[in-house]
């Protein structure tokens, strides 16, 4: 089983917004839409979660 943790692919967004994307079938950043803010509708993902997560993509992309 997935972790559910409060953790998705290294970044700390919380449990409910974690599970929300491994729902979704979602299993990492760069999986995720390019428009984040088509998550925000899932349980769990405010615009906070959105936030960390647009941060990492683009620190990904510049590494």
């Amino acid at each position: 089983m997935e972790d559910r943790g409060p953790v998705f692919d290294g970044v700390k967004i919380g449990r409910p917004a974690t599970g929300a994307l491994i729902d979704a079938g979602y299993t990492t950043v760069q999986s995720l839409p390019d428009n984040l803010t088509e998550l925000l509708p899932l349980h769990g993902v405010g615009p906070s979660a959105v936030k960390r997560l647009q941060e990492a993509r683009a620190q990904r992309e510049a590494d």
